[in-house]
């Protein structure tokens, strides 16, 4: 039996709240995507090599995962909206760093700062709507959530393509400096505080450590953390990797290879969609067990054929979206599984499960980045591996008796 919620907030347009949670939760993706096309490029601009490229997104994911441990117990003492406001504005001036970067070395300290303000957005957001919604209801609406939020990073890589041709990489910066902008307003005069509990002693040390060790000392919470971390892994093995694999081994322009990666991420929008429509129904731990067959079938087709050699578009894009029907179905309901038990501390449940999500994808990035050998083969086995292992911890953790 979970804690009701509280009585009802003031009110505010249903849909204009989720539009701005909407927005806050793609603040990281976007971070990601809308540059990809443009790794190539700032590679030879600032005269590197691939694997200290792949460092501007690796580095950015270890800071997002850790200053969400942050984050989550400061929100679960001070409110959601100050430390969304703070981090912001943190967001906003690293991305000028980024657009003014001489060298890579700079280019990867400002993403890191980057990195410090924008999981803010994102792992609160969550936060928000475990405040207002509920463990089923917010199962329900961060899947419509991630079917919304598919659209930015579906247009991020095909408009990032297109000004990378017109002006370069610099003005993908620019870009997410404007986007970073209109949110920052967004949250200072609509954004009410959902927070109705602040927990005083959510800073404390031992009460802190308490926490995240109960967490971690749940079963079911590590089985629900343990499929968002596993699907973010395959999912950031292609954001690492594909663009290197279809602009450099398969021979794709940056502004194609944007049109490749939203079809990636409409594989992402399907699967949300169908955990909105069908979670009600099936519930949290069916939709979970459906989605990580659907992504592990499409991991291991891609490993397949990268092993046999097979480097075409139809053969490297076509199972990734497959995989990510599959994770677009798990991440919902994971998400909102492993907050649900403990609503006084949405804020830091939300926080450990990105951070376990952003620290091992981290890992993988980076593995995936030294290991790319002019082929397709790293970052298909990474997906294959995540695949397979989403069926695994699923059974493993999440398997209730008298279930399949």
């Amino acid at each position: 039996m979970h804690a009701p919620d509280a009585g009802p907030l003031p009110p505010a347009p249903r849909r204009g709240r989720v539009v701005l949670i909407t927005g806050l939760v793609a603040l990281g993706p976007l971070s990601t995507d809308l540059y990809l096309p443009s790794l190539p490029a700032l590679t030879r601009d600032l005269g590197s090599d691939v694997a200290s490229a792949q460092l501007t997104l690796s580095l950015f994911l270890v800071a997002f995962a850790c200053c969400q441990l942050v984050y989550g117990p400061l929100s679960d003492r001070f409110g959601r909206r100050p430390v969304i406001l703070g981090g912001t504005v943190v967001y906003l001036l690293a991305t000028i760093a980024c657009t003014l970067a001489p060298t890579m070395e700079w280019l990867v300290a400002a993403r890191f700062f980057q990195a410090v303000g924008a999981c803010a957005g994102p792992v609160l957001g969550r936060a928000i709507v475990r405040d207002l919604y509920g463990r089923e209801g917010a199962a329900r609406v961060l899947a419509y959530v991630g079917a919304a939020m598919a659209l930015a990073p579906a247009i991020g890589p095909i408009l990032g393509g297109f000004v990378e041709v017109w002006v370069g990489w610099r003005g993908n910066f620019v870009l997410l400096g404007l986007y970073a902008a209109v949110i920052l307003a967004a949250v200072a005069a609509t954004l009410e505080e959902s927070n109705r509990h602040p927990d005083p002693s959510a800073l404390a040390p031992r009460q802190l450590a308490a926490n995240y060790l109960g967490f971690l000392g749940n079963r079911r919470y590590l089985g629900y953390a343990g499929t968002v971390a596993l699907g973010y892994c395959g999912l950031f093995a292609f954001i690492s990797g594909s663009a290197h694999v279809l602009i450099e081994v398969v021979g794709l322009s940056p502004d194609r290879y944007g049109f490749c990666f939203a079809a990636f991420v409409v594989g992402y929008a399907i699967g949300t969609t169908l955990a909105g429509r069908l979670t009600l129904r099936l519930g949290i731990d069916r939709m979970i067990a459906l989605g990580a067959a659907i992504a592990c079938v499409g991991g291991l087709a891609m490993a397949a054929f990268a092993w046999m050699g097979v480097e075409t578009v139809a053969a490297i894009v076509g199972p990734s979206v497959v995989y990510m029907v599959g994770v677009g179905m798990v991440f919902p309901n994971a998400q909102a599984g492993a907050m649900g038990p403990f609503p006084t501390k949405a804020g830091a449940a939300a926080a450990m499960v990105g951070f376990l999500q952003m620290a091992i994808a981290a890992g993988v990035g980076i593995a995936v980045g030294h290991a790319f050998d002019g082929t397709s083969i790293p970052m298909a086995t990474a997906m294959g591996a995540a695949g397979a292992g989403l069926v695994v911890v699923r059974l493993v953790f999440l398997r209730r008796e008298g279930t399949p």
